[in-house]
């Protein structure tokens, strides 16, 4: 997040603070920018360990997730709905909106969609992941999932490790799987329709869904590969079993938010499969104190935290302040 003038010259004022749809977003912020805005923020010193909580309130048929953040320069917040009956009505699992704010004054400066910064940041987290974690030359992925998140992992793995070729779609319903294979051939990958199994032949895997249970059996998962598992952030639900926890190196945002949030984890950890001690964070990680060890699998769970809004938000609103 770069510095700013506070009187902003030329930007929003009181009753014009502007709104950044999902199409103005994306067109503003490409998938590499967004990582590179997410490793800026952590290379300049960020610490995700001081971030506040995440809100998190039971309404009727669901929850309302709060998520602020600040840094010297800006202010935010995320306000989310999680309502999973949405599905059965047409209408999105994940709704809400982002509102940016100056660091100073606490001026609005915009009003972001929340489903479409949540679209790209959290792959785009996990792009900053496997930037670090993954083998350099990986050419094939496996997405466990059909839908926007799975799709910007494809996009977020492939702008890190340009020579993926390969991507293997796992899903329920045949229609949705064969539809994203099309999509990812459009963009000339090679793709495929795949069952849990094929994790034997990734050099990536990317789990993407609501699976409250684990997704495959990690013990045909390549010793090399590199899971990203962001599906979840309830302590009670995990995507990847006890067994790849253990052996894997794992990294996370944050130790206090792993310790809270992240099911993958503490139930591997509550099986006696993993010690919370071995956890490394994903700061460490992009500054180069931590490294995926030869022959043990890597793992990066994550849950979601408010300054990865924060900072894809920002970059947003830096990224049209200067088309004018």
């Amino acid at each position: 997040m770069k510095g700013h003038s506070s009187q902003h010259e030329g930007g929003s004022r009181p009753g014009t603070t502007p709104h950044i749809d999902g199409g103005t977003l994306n067109r503003l912020v490409s998938m590499s920018a967004a990582i590179d805005a997410l490793e800026g923020v952590l290379v300049d010193g960020l610490d995700p360990e001081g971030e506040p909580p995440r809100g998190v309130v039971g309404v009727p048929g669901g929850q309302l997730l709060l998520m602020p953040s600040a840094t010297a320069s800006y202010a935010g917040v995320k306000i989310a709905t999680v309502t999973p009956a949405n599905a059965e009505r047409g209408l999105p699992r994940i709704q809400g909106l982002y509102l940016l704010l100056d660091g100073v004054t606490h001026t609005p400066l915009a009003l972001l969609d929340g489903i479409a910064l949540t679209s790209l940041r959290t792959p785009a987290v996990s792009g900053v992941a496997v930037r670090h974690l993954a083998v350099p030359d990986a050419e094939r992925l496996l997405v466990f999932g059909t839908g926007p998140q799975a799709w910007g992992h494809v996009e977020a793995v492939r702008a890190v490790r340009p020579g993926l070729r390969h991507v293997d779609v796992v899903a329920r319903n045949a229609g949705r799987v064969d539809a994203f294979v099309d999509r990812c051939r459009a963009e000339g990958l090679e793709a495929a329709a795949a069952t849990a199994r094929d994790v034997a032949h990734a050099d990536i895997v990317c789990c993407c869904t609501t699976a409250r249970e684990p997704l495959f059996d990690s013990s045909l998962l390549p010793g090399h590969a590199t899971v990203a598992a962001v599906g979840s952030h309830e302590p009670d639900a995990r995507e990847v079993d006890a067994a790849l926890v253990g052996r894997a190196t794992v990294v996370a945002e944050s130790r206090e938010v792993a310790g809270r949030e992240c099911g993958d984890l503490l139930l591997a950890a509550g099986e006696g499969a993993f010690d919370m001690g071995r956890l490394h964070t994903l700061d460490a990680l992009v500054r180069g104190a931590v490294k995926g060890e030869e022959g043990r699998p890597r793992l990066f769970k994550s849950a979601g935290m408010a300054w990865e809004d924060l900072a894809v938000a920002a970059a947003a609103y830096e990224a049209g302040a200067a088309l004018g």
